[in-house]
């Protein structure tokens, strides 16, 4: 008959607990780095902006052919202001558009909500270690900082303007050379409306004509 485990030897018994032991270690999924987590975390949030992306309507080559001609007709067309932003995406740089965008309607802001409107704009694209920290030297971020001291329409002039200049300088020239945009050049082969959406990981490659709407 079986005596139990108080008949088995002394080392026995302990090689049984550290055994025990060493599985249960094992078993422990330690938690991985701060660092680790904060990449994790902006991975997700990059894969989350691109799923925004996706398809609408057709624009006319005329229009098009505006865009080439300078930055100002293309940042100033909807369409192409969209078209940009989708590019700007694909390059994880989509914070400039979007403090230029902030800058246009903040100067549409009444005045007694530019203080508030200005301080959310100043901390989320402006401020050093900002969410969205646009790329303005010193100087520009602590005039603008100066000027929410005496809020109005012009807060942020110097500012855009600066992001205007960078976008004009290196993105535009870019996005001219753009997969997307050479293809949003090429005359349309039929009359069905664009679909471009994504599936999973794979996306209808003929979108010519075709601009990025947002979820």
């Amino acid at each position: 008959m079986c005596k139990g485990l108080a008949a088995l030897p002394a080392t026995c018994l302990k090689s049984a607990k550290d055994i025990k032991h060493k599985i249960g270690f094992l078993l422990q999924k330690p938690d991985p780095p701060q660092e680790q987590k904060s990449l994790k975390e902006k991975e997700k949030k990059k894969e989350k902006e691109k799923e925004k992306v996706t398809v609408v309507n057709r624009v006319p080559l005329a229009e098009i052919e505006k865009w080439k001609t300078s930055f100002n007709n293309l940042i100033k067309n909807e369409d192409g202001r969209k078209a940009f932003t989708s590019f700007l995406q694909s390059e994880y740089s989509q914070e400039n558009i979007e403090f230029w965008e902030a800058c246009e309607d903040f100067t549409q802001t009444s005045v007694d909500k530019m203080n508030v409107k200005a301080r959310k704009i100043f901390e989320r694209y402006v401020e050093a270690d900002s969410p969205s920290e646009v790329n303005l030297d010193s100087a520009t971020r602590e005039l603008t900082r100066k000027n929410l001291e005496r809020c109005d329409s012009s807060c942020f002039e110097e500012a855009q303007s600066k992001i205007f200049t960078l976008m004009e300088k290196d993105s535009y020239r870019r996005f001219l050379k753009s997969k997307l945009f050479l293809e949003l050049s090429q005359p349309p082969l039929d009359n069905k409306p664009c679909s471009l959406e994504k599936k999973g990981k794979h996306h209808v490659s003929d979108h010519s004509q075709c601009l990025p709407s947002y979820a």
